[in-house]
């Protein structure tokens, strides 16, 4: 009898305990995971396709990203506040200013959320990196010689002789990723054989087409008579499609122009046209780092892996008129 009585109390006691348990893994499912993902520039369709394929991450693995525009420090530091108001465990962010690193860290602490940074990566009060903050974003001058290599490659194809060709790169130094992509550029540009004195830099005053028109122009006034075919580059698509205005109003038939942007996604409206001295731009992959950032911060939340202090993208893809609304239309970016 006393056997009996302790078997159904020790049955008792399991029935408690697994009732206990599927209680727990009830309310551990009933816990939504979620985490931020704050962009600069929310209207821009490389930020969108971020949004889109990290929402994709989300829907894959089980957890719900909170999208929000941060086009300033004010909007950023109140993002994260409403993050941790919205039970947001950790964020990614693209800062509307890299300079603000210091700032967004101590907010993350103070809200007691993980941080990881894409695309532009975080400096402290001196200008240096924050390399304790997990980054992931393109790999500068890589990108930078995949362009400068493309833009030799188009012009031996199309049997340009370096003696007349000529090469304007627009510079934006004061940002370290612009730096790099156009050292990259020019790197390639000397391997391809072009002499160092035939490319020509300009300093870019501000990044749109208005600003890399001027910075062209102070450069085309320097060239020799003799100057006949033209290759522009710059960090990004605008730094280009500014040259190759100044080119068009220099007189320069489109055949004898050659620019290739970074990016993409701004040189739609151009790669539709028929006939432009802006040739392609190189594609880098915003899904990919978009995905791949959501689904490090969700692991990183939920099992404690930390992402790695500096992930380097250097997947880009040449998108010319020949290919870029099939190239687009693959990542969700053609319109």
């Amino acid at each position: 009898m006393n056997h009996r009585r302790r078997g159904i109390r020790s049955l008792c006691c399991a029935a408690v305990a697994v009732s206990a348990m599927s209680l727990s893994g009830l309310l551990l499912a009933a816990e939504e995971v979620k985490i931020g993902f704050l962009v600069k520039q929310a209207e821009e369709p490389w930020f969108q396709t971020e949004w889109a394929f990290a929402e994709k991450a989300g829907k894959e693995h089980g957890f719900t990203v909170i999208k929000i525009a941060v086009p300033d420090g004010e909007k950023t530091l109140s993002a994260i506040d409403s993050l941790a108001a919205n039970g947001a465990k950790g964020f990614v962010i693209c800062p509307p200013d890299v300079s603000l690193g210091p700032a967004i860290v101590a907010k993350a602490k103070a809200n007691g959320l993980k941080v990881m940074a894409v695309d532009d990566r975080f400096v402290d009060a001196k200008g240096n990196f924050m390399e304790d903050v997990p980054y992931l974003g393109m790999a500068a001058f890589e990108v930078g010689q995949k362009q400068g290599a493309a833009m030799a490659a188009e012009a031996k194809k199309r049997g340009w002789d370096w003696k007349d060709t000529y090469a304007v790169i627009n510079t934006f130094n004061e940002l370290d990723t612009g730096k790099k992509r156009t050292d990259g550029s020019i790197k390639s540009l000397e391997e391809a054989g072009i002499p160092k004195d035939h490319i020509l830099t300009a300093a870019l005053k501000t990044l749109d087409v208005p600003g890399s028109m001027d910075a062209t122009n102070s450069a085309l006034v320097k060239l020799p008579s003799g100057a006949k075919n033209l290759i522009i580059g710059g960090m990004n698509d605008n730094t280009v499609l500014g040259g190759v205005r100044a080119t068009e109003s220099a007189g320069f038939k489109a055949a004898n122009v050659i620019g290739i942007g970074i990016n993409g996604t701004d040189a739609i409206g151009e790669l539709k046209k028929a006939d432009s001295g802006f040739f392609g731009s190189m594609l880098p992959s915003p899904h990919i780092e978009g995905y791949n950032t959501a689904l490090a911060m969700y692991e990183w939340v939920t099992t404690g892996k930390e992402p790695a202090k500096y992930t380097a993208m250097d997947e880009v893809t040449l998108i010319t008129r020949a290919n870029f609304q099939e190239e687009l239309t693959k990542i969700g970016l053609w319109k």
